[in-house]
C-alpha cells in the first residue's frame, strides 16, 4: 500500500462501507463482508451486529451452503425505517423518501418561490416529506412553517433522518447558509437549527452541488476514488470527492466555481458584485441575459435550450462560448486535484454544444498525464440525483454516529 493509498484504505471495512457492499449487492454474507475487507470475520461479525442493532442491516434467511453451515444472509431492510430528503431549487424542489440502501420509495417535484424565504418554503416541505414519510399523502403548506411536525404515529419510527440540498454556500458545520446568490431574505439562515424544532430526527443540510456529488458517486463511480461534478443549470457549481469521500473544506465552501473569474473587463457583472465571473458567463441564467441583450427573445432556461436543439446560430454561440469558460475553470481543477472523472449534470449538461466546448477545452488546456485516463461524461439523468445524495448523507450520518 502506497502512502497515497492509505486514506482510502483506512476507511475499508468500516460501518459505511459494509452497509454499502450490502446494499449494492456485492456481499450477502459475513463471509462475503470478511472476504471484501480483509478483516476477520469476529471484526466482521461484530460490526454486523452493531448495524442490526441500530436497524441499518437485518438477516434474511440462510443462504447456499458451500459445504458447510449455511450462511445467514443479510440485507438492507426495505420496509418500515426511511430517510426523508429534500432538493431545493430556486423554482422548484425535488423531495421524497429513500430506505437504507438509498433506493427511492416516494418521490415528489413541487413548484416553489425561493423568494418566499426560509420559513415558509422549509416548512412547508418539511411538512411534506413528514407526510410522505408517514405513509400519508400531500399535506397543506398553509401554516406547515409554523407548525411542529414532530414525527409521531408511523413516521416515529420510520423517518431516521432528513437531507436537505441548498443552491447556495452552506456552512456545512452549522447548517447555516451563507451569502447565497439569488435567494434573498436566506443570508445567514440557520437550517439545521429551524428544522430541528420540527421533526425528532438529525437534520443534515448541505449544498446542493455537494449532494448530487455524493449521490452521482455512490450510484456511478464508487470504485473510483477521486472525482469532480460540475451542476450546470440556472446556475453553477461543483462538487468534490476525494479519497473516496466528499471533501468540503475548511467551511464548507470546497468546490464552489461559481464566482471564479474567467472574462477580463469589460465583463459581465455577477451576483457577487464581482464580473466576469464563471456563473455570469456560462450559468443559464447569464445565457438568457445574453440573448436577451442580442435581441433574441427568450423567457427562461427551457427556452435556450429549445432554440439550441433548433440549431440557432446565436443561442449555440454562447453555448459553445459557456463550454470553453467552464472548461478553463475545470482545466485548473483537473491539473490541480487529478480526479478520475470530472462529470456534469444539471440542465445544462443535456446542451451537446456547450459538452463538446468543455471537453476540447479540458483536453487541450490539461497535461497529458492528467487527461491520461480522465473520465469526461454526463452524470446519469435522473430528477432523483440530488435526493439520493441527501438520503446517503443522512444515511452516513447514521452509521457515523453508532460506531
Amino acid at each position: 500500500m502506497t502512502i497515497d493509498d492509505a486514506p482510502r484504505e483506512a476507511l475499508r471495512g468500516g460501518p459505511r462501507e459494509l452497509l454499502r457492499w450490502v446494499a449494492t449487492g456485492a456481499a450477502v454474507s459475513r463471509a462475503d463482508l470478511s472476504r471484501l475487507s480483509g478483516l476477520s470475520p469476529s471484526t466482521v461479525s461484530q460490526r454486523v451486529e452493531a448495524l442490526i442493532n441500530q436497524g441499518l442491516l437485518e438477516e434474511a434467511g440462510a443462504g447456499q451452503s458451500r459445504g458447510g453451515r449455511r450462511p445467514r444472509q443479510l440485507a438492507v431492510p426495505t420496509g418500515g425505517a426511511v430517510v426523508g430528503a429534500i432538493d431545493l431549487g430556486a423554482h422548484h424542489a425535488r423531495i421524497g423518501t429513500l430506505d437504507l440502501s438509498g433506493r427511492v420509495v416516494q418521490g415528489r417535484t413541487l413548484p416553489v418561490r425561493i423568494e418566499d424565504g426560509p420559513e415558509t418554503v422549509l416548512g412547508a416541505l418539511l411538512a411534506e416529506v413528514t407526510a410522505l414519510a408517514s405513509g400519508g399523502g400531500a399535506v397543506s403548506s398553509g401554516g406547515a412553517d409554523g407548525a411542529s411536525l414532530a414525527s409521531g404515529g408511523g413516521a416515529a419510527g420510520a423517518l431516521r433522518g432528513v437531507g436537505i440540498g441548498i443552491p447556495g454556500p452552506v456552512q456545512h458545520s452549522t447548517g447555516r447558509i451563507v451569502s447565497p446568490s439569488r435567494m434573498p431574505g436566506w443570508n445567514g439562515f440557520d437550517v439545521a437549527a429551524f428544522c430541528a424544532d420540527r421533526v425528532d430526527v438529525p437534520v443534515i443540510v448541505d449544498n446542493d452541488a455537494n449532494l448530487m456529488a455524493l449521490g452521482a458517486h455512490r450510484t456511478a463511480h464508487a470504485e473510483m476514488d477521486h472525482a469532480v461534478y460540475i451542476k450546470a443549470g440556472t446556475g453553477i457549481g461543483s462538487g468534490v470527492i476525494s479519497s473516496g469521500q466528499l471533501h468540503r473544506g475548511a467551511q464548507g465552501s470546497a468546490g464552489d466555481i461559481s464566482h471564479c473569474r474567467v472574462v477580463a473587463d469589460p465583463a459581465p457583472l455577477c451576483s457577487c458584485g464581482n464580473a466576469g465571473c464563471l456563473e455570469a458567463v456560462a450559468s443559464g441564467a447569464a445565457l438568457v441575459t445574453a440573448l436577451r441583450e442580442q435581441g433574441v427573445p427568450v423567457d427562461d432556461l427551457t427556452g435556450v435550450l429549445r432554440l439550441i436543439d433548433d440549431g440557432d446560430r446565436h443561442a449555440t454561440a454562447l453555448a459553445r462560448q459557456a463550454g470553453r469558460a467552464i472548461g478553463e475553470i475545470l482545466a485548473v481543477v483537473v491539473n490541480f486535484f487529478n480526479p478520475q472523472v470530472v462529470a456534469i449534470g444539471g440542465r445544462l449538461a443535456d446542451c451537446e454544444p456547450l459538452l463538446a466546448s468543455m471537453r476540447a477545452t479540458l483536453y487541450e488546456r490539461c497535461l497529458p498525464l492528467a487527461t491520461q485516463t480522465l473520465l469526461i461524461e454526463r452524470v446519469a439523468t435522473s430528477q432523483d440525483i440530488g435526493i439520493t445524495g441527501a438520503a446517503h448523507l443522512v444515511i452516513d450520518h447514521v452509521v457515523a454516529a453508532h460506531p
